[in-house]
């Protein structure tokens, strides 16, 4: 490739980047993300940790669960959480990194 070419990225692979970034904007998922890269959760678990109702809990599961962004498990009655995507993680913790920084 000249320094003249570029290589363009399709139109699915930055509509889905976008909502990767739209999915992380949100104060309470990048806290709910954080702690599923921590360790497998319930709802009640998540709401207690983060002091939240389990109804805004279950709302932002939903959202990150439709993005396929985390998964579950049944144990019982209870739904047990966790991160579905190991490059949204890292993305992540870099940008809490560099948050930190």
């Amino acid at each position: 490739m000249n320094r003249f070419e570029h290589k363009f990225l399709s139109e699915d692979t930055v509509l889905n980047t976008s909502l990767i970034f739209k999915a992380l904007a949100d104060p309470t998922r990048i806290k709910i993300l954080y702690l599923l890269s921590q360790e497998e959760c319930s709802v009640k678990h998540i709401a207690e940790v983060l002091e939240m109702s389990q109804s805004a809990v279950s709302h932002q599961l939903s959202y990150l669960r439709n993005m396929r962004l985390i998964t579950y498990r049944r144990e019982g009655q209870t739904l047990i959480y966790t991160y579905n995507d190991e490059h949204v993680i890292t993305l992540l913790k870099q940008a809490i990194e560099h948050a930190e920084h």
